[in-house]
């Protein structure tokens, strides 16, 4: 079956050699129309990243779009009687970026889950941009506009701009295409899919966000640079919320996850609606009309729809070149190496509240041991509350975390994450939409891509000793890897995210009842799986189990709570034996 990748290759070309003849054909008046709005197609394209790939919306997109445009008008008409402001041009795609990364590290730096929230203050922005672009008339030109723009050097816009419109709407096509196969683009898909688990592999989600903000920013400045010398006049209209929507109007029809199909919906639609300007005075009613009902029955837009009819033709396209495998790089230096050391984590006086209600209340405990230690209670005894605060997840109201001397007890997840402290769940935590091999790969880039490894091909070819020793003794994840990890069982699930968090080579693991839901069979083949991995590391392991007969057949260390304090803790024989013990936890057997 040919991959959704050659059909979008395939599609590239196609409207590719159609866009460099479009004046042949049509006439430059006809092309000069379809140039604005392939200007407008790639302010689309940045909504698409981050709406479709990312998983967060802008409502206010115009108005990195206008800023390019008002700068750019503004150096032009400064370069008629000094040349040298050209060379400030860049500045239409700089600002807009810098401006974008900066908004979205102070919202997505404190919370996961600030989507919405972002969405009104972009909407915010938008509105006080318009308000702005009005207000200051002797920058801006106010109402009327900024006019009297000249043409861009070396183009005549009704001619040759066109070209080299063409020319930058297909290699920003590319570039986005070029970014969402790369690991950058994978680890977005992750994101927008989980985003709590992939902070527990140590990824700052809030800078992977505003990267692909920062992205979509720049491609609007790029856009606004060359609209305000091809229309030779801007306007508040340019930077406001009705143009902010027609951009999420155009990528929910031409296809979030798809720069081809955005710039093909907004060139289509937008030529469409102009003829239609003309003739019908409800025609934005009938443009209403199909965005609805884009959004009902084709949820993945035009694009989806008309992938699969490309998909044999794209047979004949070149495929892509296989991937070299090669050893994965070492681990960080931000992440603190195996060695001889013994992992050591100590919890002093923890407290954690919920309201009213104390979920942790003065916890204290030590490891300082490799192997796997066991941590029993009844339900609300505060077990998997112990972990959310040693990863990250809770915050400690009061009380000290270390882990081999340095405090965790406040840190966010990924930076948990990155001292080598993996974290596997109750209920599996995978990224459904991406396959297993996808999957896989993520977790070895976890303390391991540079800043260069982000765009490269070359770690998706990543492999470690480690890792191939691993799942060899888990075949069930290497028969189909590129089967999306949300249509496996639950057993393959739970053997696919403790794979995950073993190719951490962590130093400590979290294990939050690793066989629950799995079968005898299974839950002995997943042990045997987690002892070897703990003992190939050398690694420590708390593990959170219920059932006796599992806890005797791990052996090791038992630390018991009960209302978020540690009762008791020791072997398992002085464990059963204890008074204090058997008044507040029964254990039953499988």
């Amino acid at each position: 079956m040919v991959s959704s990748r050659a059909a979008n290759r395939l599609a590239l070309v196609l409207i590719s050699a159609a866009l460099l003849l479009v004046p042949a054909v049509v006439g430059d008046f006809d092309a000069y129309q379809i140039a604005l709005y392939l200007l407008l197609g790639i302010v689309t394209q940045g909504v698409a990243l981050c709406w479709g790939n990312v998983g967060f919306l802008c409502l206010g997109q115009a108005v990195f779009f206008g800023l390019g445009a008002y700068l750019s008008g503004t150096l032009l008409r400064a370069a008629m009687q000094q040349p040298v402001m050209l060379a400030l041009l860049p500045l239409c795609l700089l600002l807009p970026a810098a401006i974008a990364y900066l908004l979205a590290r102070a919202v997505f730096g404190r919370k996961v889950d600030n989507g919405p929230f972002f969405s009104l203050i972009t909407l915010a922005l938008a509105m006080l941009a318009s308000l702005l672009a009005n207000r200051f008339s002797g920058l801006t030109g106010g109402f009327n506009g900024m006019v009297d723009i000249p043409d861009l050097p070396g183009t005549d816009r009704y001619a040759t701009l066109y070209y080299v419109i063409a020319v930058v709407s297909i290699g920003s096509t590319w570039i986005f295409c070029r970014l969402l196969r790369s690991p950058l683009g994978i680890l977005w898909s992750a994101l927008e899919q989980n985003e709590e688990r992939l902070q527990f592999f140590g990824f700052d989600t809030g800078r992977l966000k505003a990267i692909a903000f920062a992205i979509g920013a720049a491609a609007s400045g790029l856009a606004g640079l060359l609209y305000a010398p091809h229309q030779g006049i801007v306007t508040p209209s340019a930077i406001g919320i009705g143009m902010s929507t027609q951009f999420v109007i155009w990528a929910a029809i031409g296809g979030r996850r798809s720069p081809v199909g955005a710039l093909a919906a907004t060139v289509i639609i937008g030529l469409v609606s102009a003829s239609l300007r003309d003739r019908y005075p409800f025609w934005e009613a009938l443009m209403a009309l199909i965005f609805i009902a884009a959004v009902l029955w084709f949820p993945q837009g035009l694009s989806g729809a008309v992938a699969p009819w490309l998909r044999w033709p794209a047979r004949w396209v070149r495929p892509s070149t296989s991937l070299t495998e090669q050893q994965a790089p070492a681990l960080s230096s931000g992440a603190p190496s195996g060695g001889d050391a013994v992992p050591h984590l100590q919890l002093q006086d923890v407290h954690v509240r919920r309201g009213a209600v104390r979920i942790l209340d003065g916890l204290a405990l030590e490891s300082r041991t490799r192997g796997i230690c066991c941590v029993i209670g009844p339900n609300g005894a505060g077990k998997t509350s112990m972990f959310n605060a040693m990863s990250g997840r809770l915050t400690a109201d009061r009380g000290e975390i270390w882990f081999n001397s340095q405090s965790i007890a406040r840190s966010p997840a990924w930076r948990v994450a990155q001292l080598r402290i993996g974290r596997k769940f109750q209920i599996p935590s995978v990224f459904p939409g991406l396959c297993v091999r996808h999957n896989l790969l993520i977790a070895l880039w976890a303390n391991r891509l540079s800043p260069r490894d982000y765009l490269r091909s070359a770690p998706l070819g990543w492999h470690s000793a480690f890792g191939k020793r691993l799942l060899s003794r888990l075949p069930l994840l290497q028969q189909r890897p590129e089967l999306a990890a949300g249509s496996l069982s639950q057993g393959a699930r739970q053997m696919l995210e403790f794979a995950m968090v073993a190719l951490m080579e962590p130093r400590l693991m979290l294990l939050d009842e690793p066989c629950a839901g799995l079968s005898p069979a299974e839950t002995q083949q997943l042990m045997e799986v987690v002892r070897w991995s703990v003992d190939h590391l050398g690694a420590s392991a708390l593990l959170i189990e219920h059932d006796m007969s599992a806890l005797e057949a791990i052996g090791g260390h038992v630390f018991v709570l009960h209302q978020g304090q540690l009762l008791a803790q020791g072997a398992l024989a002085q464990i059963k034996a204890s008074p204090e013990v058997r008044k507040v936890y029964l254990g039953g057997r499988k």
